[in-house]
């Protein structure tokens, strides 16, 4: 038995060289599916939900979380988050609502945040009044001025700076290069011109400046929060800052995980009690940090072999189960479902590979394993997030059981 794996939890390790996940030995439960298998541990979102609950309370501020429904959007899971009454929801689309709704958030609950967005697709959420909107563009302002002027309206704003995991510029949403969230200082009188035009009253404030952030990079992320926080002074009727999502957590053994006091701190220092703005509520809108470590894909060896003194193992799923290791470098951590005793084999180098007729479908490059056998199963770690939500049916092979222990 391996002991000592930067992964390993409480809830999620090896016992007797079995590996156990919420619970339950992982090799049983995939035993009894045909095909591809994401697992997802209720215990565990609801432990991230009261982590981040606690975090939030530091900063001595009102707060609101809202799950982001797009990192994982399984009817179970949301159910199950929406009866823990920890939190509300984040939707960016329509469909999004729709199943925020069935699932059991009540319109209250819901905060929309949208790119794009149609006049269709507004028509849709003003059928809805207390759904929260968000506007990304001066357009979106105009459009809904001119459906329901005198209405109560979020405004995301860009600070143009931003950061993510490992400071990847894929994970940044406004970094130095121009994007396509959210509104620009060049563009705030404009803005604020189309508000008074309609009379709408701006009550929040959001932003959203990258993803996966951890404690490396937070320097930046207080930076960007400070720039946003300069546009509150010409906002009388702000009630709350939503600062987006984007908490990460460890996908590598050497990532050092969030701190949530240094976090906490930045927030109560520039929005928070210890600002010109005490008495404002601080909301966020996390999708990773709540599901991602809450679940895994679980795939099995097809075929072992050995190329060019490089031993492949292939496994039943590729990289349209999981996008984001392929898209974004967010590594989803093989693990064996089963693991030899320490006096047995050696781990040794495996490069594990998907089924898609793909150059790129390849889930880790000489990592170290036990001796692999067709039938043998392996767990890919932090897939409850962004990995069935982002899933496409290339090579119709997008087949695949979801399943909330």
């Amino acid at each position: 038995m391996k002991n000592g794996l930067w992964w390993e939890r409480e809830d999620l390790c090896y016992l007797d060289g079995r590996l156990q996940f919420a619970g339950q030995d992982v090799s049983s439960l995939t035993s009894q599916t045909a095909g591809p298998l994401y697992l997802y541990s209720a215990e565990r979102v609801t432990r991230n939900l009261r982590r981040l609950t606690d975090a939030l309370k530091q900063t001595g501020s009102a707060h609101q979380i809202y799950y982001a429904m797009k990192a994982n959007r399984f009817v179970p899971l949301l159910e199950m988050i929406a009866r823990t009454g920890l939190c509300g929801v984040d939707i960016c689309s329509p469909g999004e609502l729709d199943r925020a709704l069935a699932s059991g958030f009540a319109p209250s609950q819901i905060s929309f945040t949208g790119t794009g967005v149609s006049g269709d697709d507004l028509d849709r959420l003003l059928q809805y009044p207390d759904v929260h909107i968000n506007c990304d563009t001066i357009g979106m302002i105009r459009r809904i001025g001119e459906r329901k002027p005198n209405s109560s309206i979020g405004i995301r704003v860009n600070p143009a700076m931003g950061t993510g995991y490992d400071d990847s510029e894929k994970l940044i949403y406004s970094g130095g290069g121009t994007t396509k969230f959210g509104i620009y200082r060049e563009q705030w009188p404009e803005a604020l011109a189309m508000v008074r035009k309609y009379g709408l009253m701006v009550n929040t404030l959001h932003f959203h400046v990258g993803c996966g952030y951890l404690s490396g990079q937070l320097d930046r992320w207080e930076n960007a929060v400070k720039a946003c926080a300069s546009f509150l002074k010409d906002l009388p009727d702000i009630k709350t800052v939503n600062i987006g999502g984007g908490l990460g957590l460890p996908h590598r053994k050497d990532d050092e995980p969030l701190d949530f006091g240094q976090w906490a701190d930045i927030l109560s220092r520039h929005i928070g009690i210890e600002s010109p703005y005490a008495g404002l509520t601080i909301a966020v809108e996390p999708g990773d940090f709540i599901v991602k470590d809450a679940g895994m894909l679980v795939l099995t060896v097809n075929d072992v072999e050995m190329k060019r003194g490089t031993l492949f193992a292939y496994v039943n799923g590729g990289f349209n189960l999981a996008p984001e290791p392929a898209f974004y470098d967010l590594p989803c951590e093989p693990v064996a479902c089963i693991m030899p005793a320490a006096n047995d084999d050696p781990l040794i180098p495996v490069t594990i590979a998907g089924n898609i007729n793909e150059a790129l479908d390849i889930w880790a490059i000489e990592h170290p394993m036990p001796n692999l056998h067709e039938g043998d199963f392996i767990a890919f770690i932090n897939a409850g997030g962004y990995a069935a939500s982002m899933a496409s049916n290339h090579c119709m092979r997008g087949a695949a059981t979801e399943f909330l222990v």
